[in-house]
């Protein structure tokens, strides 16, 4: 059964252009489901007999799949993505002729509520920015260098972490990001941010970098990418430096990012292209954090607000 879940990923990264992310949920998601399905039952449990092959599965399978993540306790939107991948992962079973009917297609994914993005306030992200730029040693340049272009930018952490040295053009202050299915764009960064890279890359990154050949533009103390998780803490190190006590993560920055865009008047569609959100339905979230803004400008600008 997992040589099936195998062929279905490769067709997700070859045909789909589908993120390595997006690829690990799936095959954690699939291959959850597949040990599920093939646990023993106990003698008398009424339980059905473990599942060797996808054409044993049928729908009541799926419903007790569904039951044990309540039972384990999956919030919405966890239960929704192995939902999805479910669906999908059916759909290219009977595609493929393995299965002769989709026991999934009445499969009825949970309304998850969508949480709103929480943004910094203009006056934290310059502290977190000050506080960073007085580093003096290579990985706090690179800091340095890392917050400033993420909003500069808005990128997802995963697209900073990704960048490569030739994805910089610094002359023409512009960073280039290959977003989810892989799609590319071209974000224009400002001149702080650009002199900060500058910096790190001409002081900072020769000293991290270790005898060998490694494209990637920020390093980790070893000479390797650095990861997510190794942003993450480096993100959680410069905000208590600076004193902020709100909690924050790397898409705390993008979501500053648009925010503060849209309070700088830019519009919904310029600041969906910035972001790389494929639907500017996605990026309608963030007009619901400016509404304030709205009212207080409509109120300025319009004669009968007086």
């Amino acid at each position: 059964m997992n040589s099936s879940v195998e062929s279905f990923l490769d067709y997700l990264a070859a045909e789909r252009g589908v993120s390595r992310h997006t690829l690990a949920a799936y095959s954690n998601d699939l291959r959850s489901f597949v040990a599920f399905l093939q646990e023993p039952a106990d003698r008398g449990s009424g339980l059905p007999a473990r599942i060797e092959e996808w054409p044993q599965v049928e729908a009541p399978d799926l419903n007790r799949f569904l039951a044990d993540m309540d039972e384990r306790g999956y919030s919405p939107a966890t239960r929704s993505r192995k939902i999805a991948a479910l669906r999908s992962f059916m759909r290219f079973l009977k595609d493929e002729r393995e299965i002769k009917d989709n026991p999934a297609a009445n499969l009825r994914s949970p309304r998850a509520g969508r949480p709103l993005p929480k943004a910094m306030t203009v006056e934290d992200v310059d502290r977190l920015l000050e506080s960073a730029s007085k580093g003096r040693t290579p990985e706090e340049m690179r800091d340095n260098a890392m917050l400033e272009l993420l909003y500069a930018s808005g990128l997802r952490v995963s697209e900073l972490v990704s960048l490569d040295i030739r994805d910089v053009d610094l002359d023409n202050a512009a960073v280039r990001s290959f977003g989810k299915g892989s799609k590319e764009r071209i974000v224009p960064m400002h001149e702080s941010a650009v002199l900060s890279v500058e910096q790190y890359i001409v002081m900072a990154r020769p000293k991290l970098a270790i005898a060998g050949a490694n494209d990637a533009l920020f390093l980790n103390r070893k000479g390797g990418r650095i990861t997510r998780q190794g942003f993450w803490l480096r993100l959680r190190r410069c905000a208590t430096l600076a004193g902020i006590t709100t909690p924050i993560t790397p898409h705390t920055l993008r979501h500053s990012f648009a925010t503060h865009l849209l309070h700088g008047g830019a519009s919904l569609r310029h600041v969906q292209e910035l972001l790389g959100h494929a639907s500017i339905a996605t990026t309608q979230i963030y007009t619901h954090l400016t509404s304030e803004h709205v009212r207080l400008e409509y109120e300025k600008a319009h004669p009968r607000a007086v």
